[in-house]
């Protein structure tokens, strides 16, 4: 570095002091170009949001709190705790059942629409009548004292814009289910619609599934079209017809 002359380094010092340097850190000056300096240990950044959600499966929270239900009126209260749902957020009620717990035929529905979510039963809408004049064809309700039926739906709460429920919202509710099915025990369950045999069968296709007798839960299953369906699709009403003879002489038998 060449040296500078008197009246440059006053310039430089003027100019310094005019920007508050005033004190010198030490007695003599430093060259930092020579000193070795020690590593600065740094905090631990905190975990991201995502990691933190992402320590939490949802699923085995979920088992673990049907598990200890050993009621429905616990499995009602395991489902209003359960947190890791977010459709729970913008729902106004929690779904969890209508009908008679002690039947002998449970049905299954998909999700809560707007009316469920308002009223907090299932199938209470315009589906819901349907249904309710579809059990009367083969002298069942949810509220006689004689043939009476139990509804509830994969999901407790309803999705947003009545879409279909995801992936992920399936498998978290699966266990509440699951152990839905055993503590109310029916002798069989009917699953209305697409949603329903995804979450119970593991399969989709309601058109190709419907009427075909099958097992899960450790229950006889008769998947069926959802009423919604049949009000867009009247013509299958024959199809819903067949299924509830069937859904009739199944219950005779046994």
């Amino acid at each position: 570095m060449e040296s500078m002359d008197f009246h440059t380094a006053k310039a430089l010092l003027d100019w310094q002091i005019d920007l508050g340097a005033t004190e010198a850190i030490g007695d003599v000056p430093v060259n930092r170009y020579e000193v070795q300096l020690a590593p600065v240990k740094q905090a631990a950044a905190p975990a991201p949001a995502s990691a933190m959600a992402a320590a939490v499966d949802p699923v085995a929270e979920a088992e673990q709190a049907a598990r200890n239900a050993g009621s429905l009126e616990a499995l009602q209260a395991a489902l209003a705790a359960f947190e890791h749902c977010e459709l729970k957020l913008g729902a106004r009620n929690l779904v969890f059942s209508d009908g008679v717990p002690a039947a002998r035929v449970m049905i299954i529905g998909e999700a809560p629409g707007r009316d469920e979510d308002r009223e907090g039963r299932p199938f209470v809408g315009r589906a819901g009548q349907l249904l309710d004049r579809m059990l009367a064809a083969i002298a069942m309700s949810r509220d006689a004292a004689r043939n009476p039926v139990y509804i509830t739906n994969v999901l407790p709460w309803r999705p947003p814009q009545n879409r279909d429920p995801a992936p992920d919202e399936i498998a978290m509710m699966r266990p509440f289910l699951e152990r839905h099915v055993a503590l109310a025990d029916p002798d069989v369950l009917v699953l209305m619609g697409n949603i329903s045999c995804q979450a119970v069968l593991g399969k989709r296709g309601i058109t190709r599934l419907r009427g075909q007798w099958q097992s899960a839960f450790g229950k006889p299953v008769l998947p069926m079209f959802h009423p919604a369906y049949l009000l867009r699709n009247p013509a299958a009403k024959a199809q819903a017809w067949a299924d509830l003879l069937a859904l009739k002489s199944k219950l005779n038998d046994g």
